[in-house]
């Protein structure tokens, strides 16, 4: 067995407590013995959604060896509320203890620079592995497997029932409902995301008609009673007056019969798309990444594909999916669908001319035109955010997951983090606030002269008047409360750390196996080093006159069984996007260590 750098690892601190256990604290010393997997997530990044996914499987497998532990790290205002994080937790299904680490301190502590972030703790209490982003669930599962073997050879490991304790369900008629549609019959459906079903109720918004879905997570057609979904979220009606479902965490699209019930897949696989797979084709056999909403525009149905910041169209007559609009790097660039970036494209509503889509890790309202071109109304990119109305080339959202098309030509918009309905009206070019203090509004339905808001944290929909006067409220700007790393101007090496998981080497049969992409924030911070490679490190020449920015930085590897025995050796991708926030300091740091996977040096 190869051996393996260990550092101590930090004690967990957070000022928020801790959240699915009993009595209290929970330290290191409490957990010595068991191998501890430290996942710092935050619940507005879907990525970190996907890496919750990713680790139920080994969660379940190695439950008697093995403690997770989120350490929730927030990049909004609204993420560092507690009883937030107490929500998404119960939202998301996390079957672990979850530290609220509301000022960042244990991120620190393990010198963290992005999420997901997972740390892997041995028995005796030193860090050995290091893994950012997403698909490395198969390299920690080996790494468990070595460290088991390892520490109960010597002694070390302790087995037994880990410190999770399960909170009390609450007898609610939703649980984190995630959009609602107005049925032709007057009645209205919501995907109630956390209890992985569909609901139809009256027109009162409260009365339960039918359950579509078994309501146990999985992947199953079938009647209402047998079909299983997994964390559904956007609702599109057909024009043969069936329903489209995006179900998010199965990566797929579903179609609900509204006369028998009867729910079938009309797109994906089950399985998560990853760089390289196929961009179209045959709707049942490509893979989608996180679709959270959908809807009909110029005859096709839109799905905001926020697992890869991107829109894909479904062709109802062709049988086809594929990529719309963006180029699946994460951020705010107008123009070309083909060239736009896009963050994580959370609520679609589409008019006769423009399709309006709320992109929520930007916090901006964009639009998309009748010839694919990308246009931004009210946002300015990754890090400000806040409630300020106005105009709206100063107007701030904090990640808003819904938007709905309002009779006049305006939009509302489901302003998530900010708890309000905010207006945004392109003929005066300004933005107001409709109504405030509704819970996390993930989604809003016309419904006569009211809007119905999904308050998808207090679990209810709720009817408001469309006000003729905007509520007026004080303004707030945020941006995001990361410290910034101090670097020197000039020269500046970047470094991306990946080594191989044991067993694994680069897959090379194909051309390089790696890809670099560098930008920045503003543009100007970058005089060198700007654009794509295939290199995991890069020169870059930072700008003087430039004293702070952020830096993009976006890589990929791929690694495949090291076995030449083995014909088809399984192959994994590995990625992750950082912003790093930088000020430019005299006596700074010229080297930029990022890890992918492994350990920095």
């Amino acid at each position: 067995m190869a051996k393996r750098a260990r550092v101590r690892a930090p004690e967990l601190t957070g000022k928020g407590g801790w959240i699915n256990t009993v009595g209290g604290q929970l330290g290191l010393t409490e957990l010595r013995g068991r191998i501890v997997i430290v996942d710092f997530w935050t619940f507005c990044c879907v990525n970190c959604l996907h890496v919750l996914d990713e680790l139920r499987e080994l969660e379940e497998k190695h439950r008697d060896t093995v403690v997770i532990i989120g350490v929730h790290s927030p990049k909004f205002a609204h993420e560092a509320e507690h009883q937030a994080v107490v929500d998404a937790v119960e939202r998301y299904g996390v079957e672990h203890p979850v530290l609220d680490d509301p000022e960042l301190a244990t991120w620190k502590q393990y010198a963290v620079r992005a999420w997901p972030t997972l740390v892997v703790i041995d028995p005796e209490g030193y860090v050995v592995a290091q893994h950012a982003g997403e698909g490395h669930a198969h390299a920690i599962a080996r790494l468990v497997e070595e460290l088991e073997a390892e520490h109960a050879a010597k002694g070390t490991l302790r087995r037994g029932d880990g410190p999770y304790v399960a909170p009390e369900p609450e007898p609610t008629a939703l649980r984190f409902p995630g959009k609602a549609l107005a049925l032709p019959s007057g009645n209205l459906l919501v995907s109630d995301t956390t209890r992985h079903q569909l609901v139809e109720l009256e027109g009162d918004g409260e009365s339960v008609v039918r359950r579509i879905g078994s309501g146990v997570r999985g992947f199953v057609d079938g009647s209402a009673e047998e079909a299983a979904f997994s964390e559904p979220q956007g609702l599109a009606l057909l024009d043969d007056g069936s329903v489209v479902v995006a179900d998010t965490v199965n990566h797929a699209l579903r179609r609900l019969d509204l006369v028998t019930g009867e729910v079938s897949t009309l797109a994906g696989t089950g399985r998560q798309w990853w760089q390289g797979s196929p961009t179209s084709g045959p709707a049942r056999a490509v893979d989608l990444s996180s679709p959270w909403d959908v809807a009909l525009f110029g005859g096709k149905i839109w799905i905001a594909m926020a697992g890869v910041h991107q829109l894909w169209a479904y062709d109802p007559e062709g049988g086809t999916v594929g990529v719309a609009a963006g180029t699946t790097n994460e951020g705010l660039v107008d123009g070309p669908g083909a060239e736009a970036w896009f963050a994580q494209p959370s609520g679609l509503a589409a008019t006769a001319d423009r399709l309006w889509l709320a992109d929520s890790e930007t916090s901006a309202l964009r639009w998309v035109d009748l010839d694919g071109t990308v246009h931004t109304a009210v946002g300015t990119g990754l890090f400000d955010f806040g409630h300020r109305d106005g105009a709206a080339e100063q107007a701030l959202f904090q990640h808003p997951l819904g938007v709905t098309a309002l009779p006049d030509g305006s939009v509302a918009v489901s302003d998530t983090y900010n708890h309000a309905l905010r207006r945004y009206d392109p003929a005066t070019g300004e933005v107001t606030t409709l109504a405030t203090d509704v819970r996390e509004p993930s989604d809003a339905v016309l419904v006569g002269d009211d809007i119905v808001v999904v308050e998808s944290a207090r679990h209810r929909l709720t009817r408001l008047r469309l006000p003729e006067e905007a509520v007026r409220v004080e303004s707030v700007a945020h941006r995001t409360q990361r410290a910034a790393t101090e670097v020197a101007p000039g020269g500046l090496r970047l470094d991306v750390v990946f080594q191989a998981p044991t067993g694994q080497k680069l897959d090379t049969r194909y051309g390089p196996s790696t890809r670099l992409l560098v930008s920045s924030t503003p543009p100007e911070l970058l005089l060198t080093g700007e654009g794509a490679g295939t290199d995991l490190f890069r020169a870059l020449e930072l700008n003087p006159a430039v004293t702070e920015g952020v830096l993009h930085v976006s890589a990929m590897a791929a690694s495949c069984d090291d076995d030449p025995a083995n014909e088809y050796p399984a192959c994994h991708v590995h990625q992750q996007d950082w912003g790093v926030p930088v000020r430019l300091t005299e006596g700074g740091a010229d080297r930029l260590p990022l890890v992918l996977a492994g350990m920095a040096d």
